[in-house]
């Protein structure tokens, strides 16, 4: 979690976890645990997360990733984010998906440049204090109509 403001302690992340668990069975998609093919491993999730406020660009749907550092670089990001794309635009039937993280955040936004993304804006994090180094955020977004014509 090195571009968030704070490290989640152990109870945060087992709550987090547990709302993923909700959302999913109450909706059916979310935030999907990623696991390496060969060992069953858990490295992370990637998936959808729904932002009802806290952003001008909200309601929305967001695609987003978190690997374990000793799994970054390896495409993981970019192969799980193209099929969670693809599942939010032909199964969902999903019109819009954004993506955003700080500037700062070089890798994840070259993520979402792989996957097709386009960038909208830079903007300032509602939640980030306004002296933070990571107030600054880039937002992406890719609709369902784009999306089919280049798939």
């Amino acid at each position: 979690m090195r571009y968030f403001l704070n490290p989640l302690t152990e109870q945060q992340s087992l709550a987090f976890m547990q709302r993923i668990q909700n959302f999913i069975a109450t909706h059916g998609w979310g935030l999907f645990a990623v696991e390496l093919k060969s060992s069953g491993e858990f490295i992370g999730f990637i998936g959808l997360h729904q932002h009802l406020e806290h952003y001008d660009f909200a309601p929305c749907i967001e695609i987003g990733w978190r690997l374990a550092k000793q799994y970054w670089h390896n495409g993981y990001a970019t192969e799980g984010a193209k099929a969670v794309l693809d599942y939010a635009f032909r199964e969902l039937q999903l019109d819009n998906v954004v993506s955003f993280t700080t500037v700062l955040n070089t890798p994840s936004e070259k993520v979402m440049q792989k996957i097709g993304l386009s960038k909208v804006k830079t903007f300032t994090h509602p939640l980030v204090p306004a002296d933070h180094p990571l107030l600054m955020h880039v937002l992406y977004q890719f609709d369902r109509q784009s999306y089919l014509q280049a798939h």
